[in-house]
């Protein structure tokens, strides 16, 4: 039972990180309807998730030091309330200040609550197809996309922006709180004589100890980059393919094909970092983001934007939970949830790079091409920083 048990893990989380991740993502569909409607600027409105980022990365430092301390299930609860109240304020909001505190910070702090807890909580379940598990709980961000953005768009389509998003969070609300009653700590593991077992080399680090390494350092830069490279795109793909003259509920199309592909190269790419080894398997990921970062500037037709879009999301969306792994890896499971933490804080510095200056760049020219090129630039540069990885620990402990 306990064994089949932490599967039940793996779905919550997932549902989790679908349901957290979509909801913020989804400002992406509410950019244009809600820059129309208000004639806030598209610079103002991409701040908010900007702001996203910022929070979101003190607060997954934050949640994972608490997760650490207190167990993961009062932490995604805390933040399964906050995520609702926070798109039900977000939708009310007169002046594009409150838009931003309210969307901006509250929808970041409750969703930075989900990712680090339930990543280390499912690596606590799995010795066997700990990348597998991994991706499969990440695998509900590549699922959001095709759920949630659609949602948002027939909601917007329907009624109007306020009230999709109102409806969001009560949606968010339905679906969080339910899962959180499935959240436990995995049980304490027996002790084999005779047993011989992978032995993390962080596992007699301290905090302060592991934040210093060289391990974390690229780990935490790799990440910065990696997010920093894909977030731009990502948020302003919508906008970039009706700008090449896309209808608007074919563009957000693009963006669920992104996503449906994310779902695919999460299994695709935790198969092959368990087969392979986390390391190559990462950095031929980022090479290939980069590459096709930049091929977007060459494409103006829908099936084109479906070619590169399964590409992209495959592989943005596959490298994405190999970080976890490689913490894992580092540093063992007693501090994970601090020192991922504290990775996916660098990562969200990198994510809100990208919404804002895509919006700035878009001001200023009219167009993405900068957006793009930028991006890929930094997309090879993340690749180059992550062959500066230690080889991973692989100490057997031999037990008499």
């Amino acid at each position: 039972m306990e064994l089949s048990y932490r599967w039940v893990i793996v779905a919550a989380g997932a549902l989790m990180s679908c349901v957290a991740i979509g909801t913020m993502f989804s400002l992406a569909i509410f950019l244009e309807p809600m820059a129309i409607d208000t004639q806030w600027s598209r610079a103002g409105i991409s701040s908010a998730m900007t702001l996203n980022f910022l929070v979101m990365g003190l607060g997954g430092f934050a949640w994972g030091a608490l997760s650490d301390r207190f167990g993961a299930r009062i932490v995604v609860a805390t933040g399964a309330v906050l995520l609702g109240l926070a798109l039900v304020v977000a939708s009310r909001a007169g002046s594009l200040l409150t838009f931003q505190i309210s969307y901006g910070v509250l929808v970041g702090l409750a969703a930075s609550a989900f990712f680090a807890p339930m990543i280390a909580l499912t690596t606590a379940w799995f010795d066997t197809n700990r990348g597998l598990a991994v991706s499969l709980v990440s695998a509900g961000m590549g699922v959001a996309p095709m759920t949630i953005s659609p949602f948002a768009r027939w909601l917007i389509s329907a009624y109007e922006w306020r009230t999709a998003m109102f409806d969001i969070g009560i949606m968010a609300w339905v679906l969080l709180l339910p899962a959180v009653l499935l959240v436990r700590q995995p049980p304490k593991p027996a002790v084999a004589g005779g047993a011989s077992a992978p032995v993390a080399e962080g596992t007699g680090m301290s905090v302060a100890q592991a934040l210093r390494s060289p391990q974390f350092i690229v780990l935490g830069l790799t990440f910065f980059a990696c997010c920093a490279a894909h977030s731009g795109p990502i948020f302003h793909m919508v906008s970039y393919a009706m700008l090449c003259g896309v209808a608007p509920m074919a563009a957000v199309t693009i963006y669920s094909v992104e996503g449906l592909a994310g779902l695919g190269g999460r299994l695709l790419y935790g198969v092959l970092a368990d087969r392979l080894g986390v390391k190559p398997v990462l950095i031929a990921g980022l090479v290939v983001q980069a590459i096709v970062i930049a091929a977007y500037l060459s494409v103006s037709q829908l099936d084109q934007f479906y070619v590169l879009a399964v590409i992209f999301g495959a592989t943005y969306g596959g490298v994405m939970p190999l970080y976890a792994v490689l913490a894992r890896e580092y540093f063992g499971q007693r501090i994970l949830g601090t020192v991922f933490g504290a990775a996916t804080m660098l990562s969200s510095l990198g994510m809100a790079l990208g919404p804002l200056a895509g919006g700035m760049v878009f001001d200023a020219y009219a167009s993405y091409h900068w957006l793009f090129i930028g991006s890929a630039l930094i997309g090879l540069g993340a690749a180059g920083i992550a062959i500066a990885f230690p080889p991973l620990p692989r100490r057997q402990l031999q037990l008499a």
